[in-house]
């Protein structure tokens, strides 16, 4: 049998940019980035002679879910997002440990929400909803 080839995502980044282009400095003290799904519309194409009275179905547009970024509060940090927030599309881009694999996409700022106040750590999250196709780039 051959070694796993399964990883932690360590040293995985997220950034935001006003240019595709870049570049897209890492925000700091991510803790946790949930990438983006994808999923298409099922369109419903039954008629009349469907066969064995199936359902039968087209592929219909695709998307991008939202993806989300949790983040230790820091004032600093809190004021990128909220800058972000109020611009209300950036270019974002998932960098992954490998150092070279990069998921980049345009996003519209769905969600800011900073976390409880109490004796615990204080985090924020990020909600971004990618606009078009993400690009994957694996080297």
């Amino acid at each position: 049998m051959s070694e796993t080839q399964a990883d932690i995502g360590y040293n995985s980044t997220f950034g935001m940019a006003e240019a595709k282009a870049g570049p897209f400095p890492a925000l700091a003290e991510v803790t946790s980035i949930t990438p983006p799904g994808l999923s298409r519309d099922a369109i419903d194409a039954t008629h009349l002679k469907s066969p064995e009275q199936f359902e039968e179905f087209i592929a219909g547009i695709k998307q991008a879910g939202e993806a989300k970024m949790v983040l230790n509060f820091t004032p600093a940090v809190y004021q990128t997002l909220v800058a972000a927030f109020d611009a209300g599309k950036q270019w974002c881009q998932i960098g992954w440990p490998d150092g070279s694999t990069t998921l980049t996409f345009l996003a519209v700022i769905t969600g800011l929400e900073a976390g409880e106040l109490n004796n615990d750590k204080m985090t924020a999250t990020l909600t971004v909803k990618p606009s078009g196709k993400p690009l994957l780039a694996v080297a």
